[in-house]
């Protein structure tokens, strides 16, 4: 594992560089927004999202700087994405990733702002012809992760779990499912499938790791679920036991820890069972869907 680490940490290193190009400092009116959308997406996070993008691509030989602009395309939706979850009408989080949330460093039409712009920028960096020469995969990036993000993906995930918190029937296994797939596990599947994408693969290879991230996605989410429970708020940078008071329905609440724990072990399982017609150079996704249920932040 540590040598998942050393590679996830330059990873991460090498993405906040391309990040850091994507979105630069600016003079002018404009220049607290994206001091905003700086401070939300470079620095943070173990950015794993964007490690799958980068290891898809390695499996196809894709040049490193065309992977790297489509994992930091994948690091601004998901900023986005947690920059508005924290936000008072959602979860009314004051921390994030060891510091004050967007709304809490700057104000809250900041931080609905900030997701905007770099919800907008993401789909502009895949669409860019830096990010790839074939247009086709350029309109295939951006389709593969509006649909993810979108109402049938993440945003309708985050819908499911609003609705869930005042529901008056009690959630089963497959409708909670369901919710984190679509909240958590699309945007974790693109991910994975992004570099299969960008590396014209043949369908088999490209299903899957689309499989492997579906997999590794729903043992992340139960793994978080998990960490809200038992973890301190200094071990994951942000407020803890929230979900439990917020009546928000997970397979821990459902199944109880041991259980769900288990669960979580057998998604893994099969994750990896997808990577067989891969050779040891996806050693490192192999190793990252066992740090999903082990990891502590």
């Amino acid at each position: 594992m540590d040598d998942l680490a050393t590679a996830m940490a330059a990873a991460a290193a090498e993405v906040d560089e391309a990040l850091d190009i994507l979105l630069p400092a600016v003079e002018g009116p404009e220049a607290p927004l994206l001091e905003a959308m700086r401070y939300a997406t470079i620095g943070g996070g173990k950015k794993m999202r964007a490690f799958l993008v980068l290891e898809g691509a390695r499996q196809f030989n894709m040049a490193r700087r065309n992977a790297l602009r489509v994992a930091a395309a994948v690091e601004m939706l998901h900023a986005y994405s947690l920059v508005h979850d924290d936000l008072p009408a959602m979860d009314d989080d004051d921390l994030r990733r060891g510091k004050p949330t967007v709304h809490k460093a700057w104000d809250e039409a900041t931080a609905i702002l900030v997701g905007d712009a770099l919800q907008t920028q993401a789909f502009a960096t895949l669409a860019a012809e830096d990010t790839h020469p074939d247009p086709s995969v350029r309109a295939e990036l951006c389709l593969r992760l509006a649909l993810a993000a979108g109402a049938r993906g993440m945003v309708g995930g985050q819908m499911l779990d609003i609705l869930a918190e005042s529901a008056t029937t009690p959630h089963d296994e497959a409708s909670i499912g369901r919710l984190q797939l679509l909240k958590t596990g699309k945007l974790i599947e693109f991910s994975a499938e992004a570099g299969a994408i960008l590396g014209k693969a043949p369908s088999s290879l490209r299903h899957a790791l689309t499989f492997y991230g579906r997999e590794i996605g729903a043992a992340f989410q139960i793994a978080d679920d998990l960490l809200d429970l038992t973890a301190t708020p200094e071990e994951v940078g942000k407020a803890t036991a929230k979900d439990a008071a917020a009546g928000k329905a997970t397979l821990v609440s459902l199944l109880g820890p041991d259980r769900a724990r288990i669960h979580a072990e057998r998604l893994v399982d099969q994750a990896k069972t997808h990577l067989d017609p891969f050779d040891d150079r996806a050693d490192h996704l192999r190793q990252l869907a066992d740090h999903v249920v082990r990891r502590r932040n």
